[in-house]
């Protein structure tokens, strides 16, 4: 059976070796929740986060209970995340895009900060969370209009499982950590029927999300092999590389022979395939990448 040839161990570096090894050269970008963390987001793998075990595809779709028990948790969570701002960091990609260096974001955040700070060219990997769709109809919500429904449906329940939702552990998926939940009342397609028009659709209501469980569609798979493929390099900043749907843009571009910097709170699943990897926060360090690296033509 025919292997990859090995590749050397990845390099502990610092800011000047990775401005070094990246200057002149057009990058793309690959975030994860550690990006978000200066924003208020808490990630789910760090060294100071507390263990999760988010809900999976199959209970969502299979289980009355359990769509019950997550609207209610992230009918408080989504106001947390709805009011959160870039940070450093996400600036930092945004200007980095407009000096020509950063061809474009990939990121497994769903919270849309890359493209609040301004960043243009950015694949959502995981979807977004200000949105929903019917799993019957396909028809697509804005997060705030199911938002209102749901309060209506709910008067008073945030104020009844916390007070303010800055008292509540919130996750990176919009999702609170609470536990009070058994009265709270779902809402339901409301589109037409596509069957009978003259009535509601009725089907699931499910985040624009991909959940643990279930596949990232591939069209969007295949725009972010492309955005690596058209880069020199690739840029890792707050992830674990934990999961597959990140993981393989990390192999992908050291198969290519493309460097690969990995900038991260603690080891990752994709160090093994990094040229040089840095345990630190991302704000700082991109931040700081914006003067180090020089700007390069955009058209070229």
């Amino acid at each position: 059976m025919s292997t990859s040839p090995a590749r050397p161990a990845a390099v502990r570096g610092t800011l000047d070796d990775v401005v070094a090894l990246l200057a002149g050269r057009r990058l793309t970008a690959l975030t994860g929740a550690g990006v978000s963390t200066d924003s208020g987001i808490p990630d789910y793998r760090g060294p100071d986060s507390p263990p999760r075990t988010p809900m999976t595809f199959q209970q969502f779709v299979g289980d009355e209970a359990f769509r019950r028990h997550y609207w209610a948790r992230n009918h408080v969570g989504w106001r947390h995340v709805h009011e959160t701002h870039p940070n450093a960091g996400h600036r930092a990609l945004a200007a980095l895009e407009e000096r020509g260096v950063v061809l474009g974001v990939v990121t497994q955040n769903v919270d849309l900060l890359h493209e609040a700070a301004g960043s243009r060219n950015v694949i959502d990997l995981h979807g977004r969370y200000d949105r929903v769709v019917c799993l019957r109809c396909r028809t697509v919500y804005p997060r705030a209009v199911l938002a209102e429904r749901l309060e209506a449906l709910n008067p008073g329940f945030v104020e009844r499982v916390g007070g303010e939702v800055g008292d509540v552990e919130i996750a990176p998926d919009a999702d609170a950590v609470i536990e009070r939940t058994a009265d709270f009342r779902v809402q339901a397609c409301w589109a037409p029927d596509p069957d009978d028009r003259s009535r509601p659709c009725g089907g699931i209501l499910k985040p624009d999300i991909v959940y643990f469980g279930e596949n990232v569609p591939r069209e969007r798979v295949e725009r972010a092999y492309a955005m690596v493929d058209a880069a020199d390099a690739l840029l890792v900043a707050g992830s674990s590389l934990s999961v597959q749907s990140g993981l393989r843009f990390v192999r992908h571009a050291a198969q290519a022979g493309k460097p690969v910097v990995v900038v991260n709170r603690g080891e990752t699943r994709g160090d093994r395939w990094a040229t040089l990897t840095l345990h630190t926060g991302t704000s700082e360090l991109l931040a700081a990448l914006v003067s180090l690296l020089p700007a390069l033509p955009r058209d070229a």
